[in-house]
């Protein structure tokens, strides 16, 4: 007999996200692992059932104090795992749009003393309390929809200190909120106004002076470098991700989001584990990134937010084999806090099916994070992490645009509920 401290039964359906390989490929993204008529047991915050609500009747057991709640029909997801945002910052940029809607572009507004810099300047000047407060009730917000999983970035203070006082925010923040947190070093976010001039002087005092306290002092897992004209070049990149994979950090490349530069190349020659935005990706950058296995982490509301003319190419990605993510790129540019709303733009504008942005938001975005065998699928011995969503079947999350979850759970802790 199983015993658990928590049973919710009576789900019309539960996307398991469990069968098969990790990551997904092509067809196998339509496979959720669906169970009819589903129920969940959770124990010491692991799932130790999942079956029908009929096998959970005769097979689990409550312990003293147990509760057995009745889904009534609702339908559930693993966690989403979000596994590119820039949630360490001050600021906002609302005094930008009525610029980009006029058709300034994103380098034009940087080069003002906008976008990027407008914000490294008010994170500069935030202290440690208000960033760590910001940034909590960003999170706390982004679980209420469905997110249990989310990588971190830094990225908006350019300095030595600055990022490591951003990086050291990561782990408290995960204490806080009981969300599962990966820290991901961007140093290489733009070249620094006192760097002006001079990128290469600030590339290898990333290389030289700060990426190795970062990887001594554990304080991320993977460096990432946005490569792009007019921020940093190839060379500059693989430069700085080179070293970084030398001492034992995990690489991400920002890469083709404006223009084909040559980031998705990169990453494929590194082997990184993803290349990010790629709305400017060729089919031989598609090729080799499926050659390499490189997850491709699509952010379908960027362009939207950043009013691109061409939205991300979802389902070529899909059919030439490529690993497919999505993100939320929460920043200051593109302010999405809700996973759902990714996933319902990777559904209209990148085209992906439902089956397969739902997918690409757990069991694949885990995998980019190297979390594949934790995070991103409901299974018995993994944590759990769930979203219950008032839907007749779980395709209707992406369909329904917007749609939030009425619970949400981390290691079997309701963080939300409606």
């Amino acid at each position: 007999m199983i015993r658990a401290d928590l049973v919710l039964s009576g789900f019309r359906e539960v996307a398991t996200l469990a069968a098969g390989p990790v990551p997904r490929l092509g067809p196998a993204m339509e496979e959720l692992g669906r169970v009819e008529d589903g129920a969940v047991a959770i124990d010491a915050g692991r799932f130790v059932f999942v079956g029908t609500s009929r096998a959970a009747a005769r097979e689990v057991r409550l312990r003293s104090g147990g509760r057995r709640i009745e889904m009534d029909g609702s339908c559930a997801v693993p966690g989403f795992v979000d596994p590119h945002t820039h949630l360490l910052f001050a600021g906002d940029r609302s005094g930008e749009v009525a610029a980009k809607v006029r058709g300034a572009s994103y380098l034009e507004i940087a080069r003002r003393g906008g976008g990027i810099f407008s914000t490294v300047r008010a994170t500069r000047r935030a202290s440690t309390a208000a960033l760590f407060d910001a940034a909590e009730a960003r999170l706390r917000r982004m679980a209420a929809w469905g997110t249990t999983t989310a990588e971190v970035k830094s990225g908006y203070a350019l300095t030595h200190a600055g990022e490591l006082r951003l990086l050291s925010l990561v782990p408290r923040l995960a204490r806080r909120t009981g969300l599962r947190l990966v820290p991901t070093y961007l140093g290489a976010h733009a070249v620094p106004p006192e760097f002006a001039g001079r990128p290469g002087a600030y590339v290898e005092e990333i290389v030289g002076r700060t990426l190795p306290e970062v990887a001594h002092g554990r304080r991320a897992r993977f460096a990432d470098v946005f490569c792009e004209p007019g921020f940093f070049s190839p060379t500059q990149a693989s430069r700085i991700l080179t070293a970084a994979r030398e001492l034992g950090l995990g690489l991400r490349v920002h890469a083709e989001e404006f223009r084909h530069s040559g980031g998705a190349r990169l990453a494929a020659r590194l082997g990184a584990a993803s290349a990010d935005h790629l709305l400017a990706a060729t089919d031989d950058d598609l090729a080799r990134l499926a050659e390499r296995g490189v997850t491709a982490t699509l952010l379908p509301v960027t362009p939207f937010a950043s009013l691109a003319p061409a939205p991300p190419r979802g389902r070529d990605f899909v059919e030439a084999g490529v690993p497919v993510a999505l993100g939320s790129d929460l920043s200051p540019n593109s302010w999405v806090e809700g996973m759902p709303v990714v996933l319902a733009h990777a559904v209209y504008a990148a085209r992906l099916t439902p089956a397969e942005a739902l997918t690409a938001a757990t069991v694949n975005a885990a995998h980019s994070l190297g979390l594949g065998g934790a995070a991103g699928t409901i299974a018995v011995g993994r944590d759990a992490d769930l979203a219950v969503f008032p839907v007749r079947a779980v395709e209707e999350i992406p369909d329904r645009i917007g749609v939030a979850p009425t619970a949400v759970y981390r290691q079997g802790i309701c963080l939300s509920s409606r």
